[in-house]
């Protein structure tokens, strides 16, 4: 009987778990514990106030942005809640890496920069003392004197083969580093700048290139494609559609911002003019036929949902990002496959 019991206990908790990963991957959450209690509360009493206050905030669709979940009591930022103190944990691994190539890549061009000096300070010397030697050559009594002379020559000599070969090891590492720094600020599938790179646009827009403006664009029913199809050939779809928004908005910052999701920091242009933009991209990408390449059966249609907004001048990324994630999700609930302005 306790066996059964605690069999039965066991399945419940379970389910629980399962139920709360299935939340939080909804309303694409991380899963730390304050998130996890936070879901956990709202399964747990499932009748209750906050409950009733997120069923309502999502209908149709729509997911929990921080600043529901605030208005709630609890504050999804580092994993803290609002009534708690923040602990702080340090940087990243990511973070501490990407630092670190920051620091390195300082480090070697004042590295760089000392052994060009280096070289063109012993070049010079060189040649002077080698000139000072033939002059000596002819003089009496100074066959000890042009020796020594010789011989530390001969040393400046291979001293500068060396520093040249430094000089050369150095411009490549700050090559490699350069590129690293790249690679950090970039999504590894579609080749598209990343969430981080959107976020130091974002930081340092210059007025002078505005107004600007923020879209963000979802591809719609994504994840029958992987369903139906699996994820390689979501993957290309993923590939195609950043492809095409790239193309489409060159001029504009163009990054996969997660998941089936791309952000577009536009600047030069204004509200409706960034939205008649969008929805020619819109519309060029759904008239595309994919068909799956391995088996050539038809995918159909990929369409895509956008929402965008104009930026204010002192606006920080987030309050931006989740006004225009809002209007993405209005785009979804009127139908999908069409731009959503405010």
């Amino acid at each position: 009987m306790l066996g059964m019991l605690a069999q039965k206990q066991g399945k419940v908790s379970g389910d629980l778990f399962d139920r709360i990963g299935t939340f939080l991957a909804d309303q694409r959450l991380s899963i730390d514990p304050v998130n996890y209690a936070f879901a956990h509360h709202i399964l747990t009493q499932p009748d209750g106030p906050i409950a009733n206050a997120v069923a309502r905030l999502t209908d149709g669709g729509v997911r929990l942005l921080s600043s529901d979940i605030e208005s709630l009591g609890a504050q999804v930022k580092a994993g803290v809640p609002n009534d708690a103190p923040e602990e702080d944990t340090g940087p990243s691994l990511k973070e501490q890496a990407q630092q670190l190539v920051a620091n390195t890549s300082l480090q070697v061009d004042g590295f760089t920069s000392m052994v060009r000096a280096m070289h063109d300070e012993t070049r010079g010397f060189g040649r002077d003392l080698a000139q000072s030697a033939a002059a000596m050559s002819g003089a009496p009594g100074i066959e000890d004197i042009a020796r020594i002379t010789g011989e530390m020559l001969g040393r400046i000599n291979e001293a500068e083969t060396r520093l040249a070969n430094a000089t050369v090891e150095a411009e490549a590492l700050r090559s490699k580093l350069a590129e690293a720094t790249d690679t950090a600020r970039r999504d590894a599938l579609t080749g598209l700048l990343n969430r981080r790179a959107l976020e130091e646009a974002f930081a340092n827009r210059n007025p002078a290139d505005g107004p600007y403006c923020l879209a963000v664009c979802d591809i719609d029913r994504f994840k029958r494609v992987n369903d139906d199809h699996g994820h390689a050939v979501g993957d290309r779809v993923l590939s195609a559609v950043g492809k095409s928004l790239a193309e489409y908005c060159s001029d504009h910052v163009v990054v996969r911002y997660g998941g089936e999701e791309f952000a577009i920091l536009m600047s030069g242009i204004d509200l409706m003019a960034a939205a008649r933009l969008l929805d020619d991209a819109r519309e060029m990408i759904g008239n595309k036929r994919f068909r799956n390449r391995e088996t050539d059966k038809p995918l159909g249609s990929v369409t895509i949902s956008i929402g965008v907004t104009a930026v204010q001048p002192d606006e920080r990324h987030e309050s931006a990002f989740e006004r225009a994630d809002r209007l993405l999700y209005t785009a979804k609930a009127n139908g999908r496959d069409q731009v959503s302005v405010a």
